[in-house]
């Protein structure tokens, strides 16, 4: 999935500036773009490789933003998710990215990659800070949100 992301970032930053960099941010972009797919109205499977490169690129911002892995998904969740491959967070939760941005594109602003990130448990803190409330220890937050 890393190359499936890195290969869709190349391909369209080659022909716009859109900041696909991998940071939190840029989901607000993935968002942008799938809203952008949705007023031309056209059917899914004409931008199914889209949605799935921002899929794609959605869940390694995971990877790298959140401390998730890349896994596949087992029988019961490939029915339920209706795809092959997801993330596992820290917590041993498990994410559909790609099935997400799909959601995004059928339902709407409901849906929004930047707001599941924001959502996450189990999100690798970015830095460690002091003990006491709020503290990090060994990558997980003690007695905080």
């Amino acid at each position: 999935m890393r190359q499936d992301a890195a290969e869709f970032v190349r391909n369209v930053t080659a022909r716009t500036r859109l900041p696909l960099d991998y940071t939190v941010d840029s989901l607000r972009v993935v968002d942008f773009i799938v809203d952008g797919l949705r007023k031309g109205r056209p059917g899914r499977t004409s931008v199914q490789s889209v949605l799935y490169g921002l899929g794609a690129y959605a869940g390694e911002v995971l990877v790298r933003r959140a401390g998730a892995e890349w896994v596949p998904f087992d029988a019961a969740q490939r029915e339920l998710f209706g795809q092959a491959v997801g993330v596992r967070m820290p917590d041993g939760r498990v994410w559909n990215p790609l099935g997400k941005v799909v959601k995004r594109f059928e339902v709407g602003q409901r849906e929004s990659m930047r707001t599941l990130y924001l959502q996450l448990h189990g999100r690798a803190a970015p830095v460690a800070r002091p003990a006491g409330p709020g503290a990090v220890r060994e990558g997980r937050v003690v007695n905080g949100c």
